[in-house]
């Protein structure tokens, strides 16, 4: 038995708007029925869908049965209010908002309302994230100790005559770093307190090029990131993964090691690293490859995005979950700012 697609317009027709529209064209339960953008009507031409200046008139004159907020970052928390007066359910694209404050306003309104409102935070549907979850927290490696993250590439010059890419409310951190956050959140565990340091050395734009943040784990592990849109390097969930391929894949490259008392993972492979006998650095590691199951993060999210309009499942990040992310880049900018320890508050931490 077939179900009717699930109708969607699309809120924004930059790249992740423009990619969304691939993602839907490829899944059976979904068709794309009108794109909202002030600036371009190409993406609607080139899918053969009405256009519309901005979302209000989408949300207005279009029978859609929801939405794809990809429209500019500041845009993000006043586009899913239209959409929850409207009472259309909306996938929003990272970060859920620009502040934290921001962010508590539209969770407010997604309880006050019992609105429907998945983030995309995408990576977390990767089959991966879902095996190495399993590992870590059901012991797989023992009592995780450490973890060490690494995202570095080059954007190219024409990604920053978009002047929101240089301006607060965007930069590498709430980006890019944001991703790998709110993984290590899902994976590992709530993070607690952060550290950083930030540089604009290379473009000299209002906002951070490169940071390295030190996080500190509730269950007292400690980890480190380096992120970077400004280095030639291979290391970065969007050269070692398959998710999307406008990035050429490197297979041999781990983005993430993670390390507990008995075996490490490195992270997309699932590289297991372990003793055989007697644990000692002086004797020989042995390694396998854990299993996962098989697909890609954009996919699945579009499946899972599918369900949740349909009121088949609960969103898997929801709107307070990508808030507790947010709270951690707001966390690690202050701390960068400040040269001092941040806290992150149990407020923060569970909105």
């Amino acid at each position: 038995m077939t179900s009717t697609p699930v109708r969607i317009g699309i809120i924004g027709a930059g790249r992740m708007g423009t990619q969304h529209a691939g993602f839907i064209a490829r899944d059976e339960n979904a068709v794309l029925v009108g794109v909202a953008d002030p600036q371009s009507d190409l993406l609607s031409t080139r899918s053969s869908v009405p256009h519309y200046r901005d979302h209000h008139e989408l949300l207005e004159k279009s029978d859609v049965d929801a939405v794809i907020i990809a429209n500019p970052n500041n845009a993000h928390v006043d586009t899913a209010l239209d959409c929850i007066h409207a009472g259309i359910p909306a996938l929003l694209e990272k970060p859920v908002a620009v502040t934290f404050a921001e962010a508590t306003r539209l969770t407010q309104a997604v309880r006050e309302k019992n609105a429907v409102v998945l983030v995309g935070h995408h990576r977390r549907h990767h089959p991966a994230v879902a095996a190495a979850r399993e590992i870590i927290l059901g012991g797989g490696i023992g009592q995780l100790v450490a973890v060490n993250g690494v995202w570095m590439a080059r954007k190219p010059d024409d990604y920053f005559e978009h002047s929101w890419h240089r301006e607060k409310g965007a930069g590498v951190m709430l980006i890019n770093l944001v991703h790998d956050l709110d993984l290590m959140r899902h994976m590992c565990g709530e993070i607690t307190a952060v550290q950083a340091v930030t540089s604009n050395m290379v473009r000299g734009h209002e906002v951070e090029d490169t940071a390295a943040v030190i996080v500190t784990f509730a269950s007292g592990a400690v980890g480190t990131f380096t992120v970077s849109d400004a280095t030639v390097a291979p290391w970065g969930w969007d050269q070692v993964t398959e998710d999307d391929p406008t990035f050429p894949y490197r297979p041999d490259t781990s983005c993430y090691s993670i390390a507990g008392t008995e075996g490490s993972l490195a992270f997309p492979q699932l590289k297991h690293y372990y003793y055989g006998g007697r644990a000692d650095w002086t004797q020989p590691l042995s390694a396998r490859y854990d299993p996962r199951s098989i697909g890609d993060s954009y996919t699945n999210q579009m499946a899972h995005f599918i369900s949740v309009v349909r009121g088949e499942t609960a969103p898997l990040v929801t709107v307070e979950d990508a808030a507790a992310t947010l709270a951690l880049i707001e966390a690690a900018h202050n701390a960068a700012e400040t040269g001092t320890l941040t806290t992150i508050t149990a407020q923060e931490s569970l909105v």
